[in-house]
């Protein structure tokens, strides 16, 4: 007996690593695009890293510069849009200081506050990849101090926006954001 046409093919687990996309199936990115996104990046980091050490706040903080390379480098991708940058990273920044207060600096309170901080911007729809390093440094670098959701993670998120508002749409061939909410 013959399968029939309908029928779908049971994937293997290991044939899922395979992949559905050829690297020449990916779109092809010109000099103008990539120098808009130098210049993007450039100024956002510029921005934030001249006021945190003006004010004496460590800088450049990391994920930031993770954040920089959606903003600029896939403005129109989800992860990029303003509700994930700064409500990622504000989650993720209470995770890390709520886990840091609660379990201290381990390697379990590291696995424990990023994982969390996975789960809970899935729940919320405020995926940000550049967060999880966010929660990461909540965890192990901001002494539990809730301050530090403020300053640096939500002033640097919202600055890192307003950058991205402003040089993504000087561009003929980007629109920021693609949405608010």
């Amino acid at each position: 007996m013959s399968e029939p046409k309908n029928a779908e093919k049971t994937i293997t687990y290991f044939e899922k690593w395979k992949g559905k996309t050829f690297k020449a199936d990916l779109p092809k990115v010109g000099f103008d695009q990539a120098l808009w996104s130098f210049i993007g990046g450039f100024c956002a980091l510029f921005i934030v890293s001249y006021l945190a050490q003006s004010v004496n706040v460590p800088s450049p903080f990391a994920p930031f510069g993770a954040s920089s390379v959606l903003l600029f480098g896939a403005p129109a991708a989800p992860f990029s849009q303003p509700r994930n940058v700064v409500g990622g990273h504000i989650l993720a920044a209470i995770v890390g200081v709520t886990i840091n207060n609660l379990l201290g600096t381990s390697y379990f309170a590291i696995a424990v506050g990023v994982g969390l901080a996975i789960a809970l911007m899935v729940k919320f729809n405020l995926i940000h990849p550049p967060a999880g390093a966010t929660a990461f440094v909540g965890v192990t670098g901001s002494a539990g101090n809730y301050m530090w959701v403020l300053n640096p993670v939500a002033i640097g998120s919202i600055i890192l926006i307003i950058v991205a508002l402003v040089v993504n749409n000087l561009d003929k061939k980007r629109s920021y954001p693609s949405y608010w909410i």
